[in-house]
């Protein structure tokens, strides 16, 4: 008999708190125009459990994924290596890991640990709550598209390039058949709001959320992040604005409601976990005062472009000098760990995140994978076709960070923001690849 339980906490930060998200625009939350969620599903056969905690976060460190396990166990709720925790990446929220632009780092800045401290104590407790109010249940999964043809963004670094338009769902349901639970996992930056926001908020999540409530009363949502790492509004939105994340948010949240409606639905489920662990591979960037040149280099090419496009209306101007800012920022980035090494200033996101942890849960005849950082979507759309599941859910920001982007090898051709602000070695993510497929054995029936 499968047990399920859900159960969710507010983990809005009070006002003060630094916003994370856009580095090098430092704000301080004056409010919030929307709560910030923590929620949890818990899943329990009789043999084994799992809990899957989702956070309205940019990013949650691995050591505090570590603490919030730690903790779990302690308790005795259950085995601390069957807790999967995945953020929403809004751009829009408190600081709960290290960071590396360069502001930060020289500024000596850190994480508000009153705030994280609070953080990990709330997933402990909501794993508990998920767990003491469990309920016989029944476990659904299912996919539902939604992209280009809905007015959805793809692809930032090139218009129509590799995208994942799939709305993923898993769901729980009580003998009644109502609907108690619904996690969504979605490939989209949530970066509607920039830096002009002082207000926490979850971004077009917070509409997923309550287009879901409003069809599902009573329904907990949870948001989980897909392989986004080169994904978000960025050529298609119609605005940056709270209205636009709305129409982008209850548009997927009735797309993840179609998948709920072909959902397959299970009484018994059967549960397997494993996960491994992934060294670091770091480049090179060169000297000092050969990135010093090109950061100089680039930010000429900038402020030219800001110089004779910044106030346009027109989209291509505005993109002209925002991807030579993009540029000059990621430039800026690597200078910046350049710096910091050579001075043996601790770099919180290289130091505190190694090695990588990818994660798996088969439930039943559906793959779980959640893994540390930013990914591009071509990996993930590569482990979908490829590990010989009907339906995978590709959890990114699972667990912790990672130093930078995991892009392609391909994508350094170009460069760009992501390859040039990443410290990651251009093997890793196909190393990444490896590491899953082979771990696949281990949850296999």
């Amino acid at each position: 008999m499968l047990k399920a339980g859900m159960s969710r906490a507010d983990i809005t930060p009070p006002k003060g708190l630094e916003l994370e998200g856009y580095p090098h625009y430092p704000r301080y939350n004056t409010g919030a125009h929307d709560p910030l969620y923590a929620a949890c599903m818990y899943l329990d056969n009789g043999t084994e459990a799992v809990a899957m905690v989702t956070l309205d976060l940019l990013f949650f460190s691995k050591k505090h994924v570590a603490e919030v396990r730690r903790r779990a166990e302690a308790e005795g709720l259950l085995q601390g290596r069957n807790i999967m925790i995945s953020c929403s990446h809004t751009h829009s929220g408190p600081c709960a890991s290290g960071r590396l632009d360069i502001e930060s780092l020289e500024a000596g800045k850190q994480q508000p640990m009153e705030y994280v401290q609070g953080l990990i104590e709330t997933i402990v407790r909501i794993i508990r709550e998920a767990k003491q109010s469990s309920f016989e249940a029944e476990f659904g999964y299912g996919v539902a598209v939604c992209g280009a043809e809905s007015g959805v963004g793809g692809n930032r670094r090139f218009p129509g390039g590799p995208h994942d338009p799939l709305v993923s769902i898993m769901a729980v349901r009580d003998t009644d058949g109502k609907v108690r639970g619904i996690f969504v996992n979605y490939t989209l930056h949530p970066s509607f709001i920039h830096e002009w926001s002082v207000v926490c908020t979850a971004d077009y999540p917070c509409y997923v959320k309550l287009q879901l409530e409003d069809m599902e009363p009573g329904v907990i949502v949870g948001f989980a992040q897909g392989a986004s790492g080169n994904q978000s509004s960025r050529y298609y939105r119609q605005g940056e604005s709270f209205d636009e994340a709305e129409r982008v948010g209850r548009t997927i949240g009735k797309a993840a409601h179609r998948a709920l409606e072909k959902a397959e639905w299970h009484k018994d489920l059967s549960i397997k976990t494993a996960s491994a662990e992934l060294p670091f591979e770091l480049r090179d960037f060169g000297t000092e005062e050969e990135v010093t040149k090109k950061a100089a280099e680039l930010k000429a090419i900038y402020e030219d472009l800001y110089a004779r496009y910044g106030k346009s209306t027109n989209r291509d101007e505005y993109f002209l000098w925002q991807n030579a800012n993009l540029k000059m920022l990621g430039a800026e980035d690597q200078l910046g760990y350049i710096k910091m090494r050579n001075r043996g200033i601790k770099i919180e996101l290289l130091e505190d995140e190694a090695p990588m942890e990818l994660q798996l849960f088969r439930l039943g005849g559906l793959l779980v994978i959640g893994a540390q950082g930013e990914i591009f979507v071509e990996y993930a759309l590569y482990l979908k076709a490829m590990t010989g599941y009907g339906m995978v859910i590709f959890n990114e920001l699972t667990n912790g960070c990672l130093p930078g982007y995991l892009y392609t090898p391909e994508s350094l051709v170009t460069g760009g923001y992501e390859t040039d602000a990443s410290m990651l070695g251009e093997s890793f993510g196909m190393h990444m690849v490896q590491k899953v497929l082979d771990t696949i054995q281990n949850v296999k029936e």
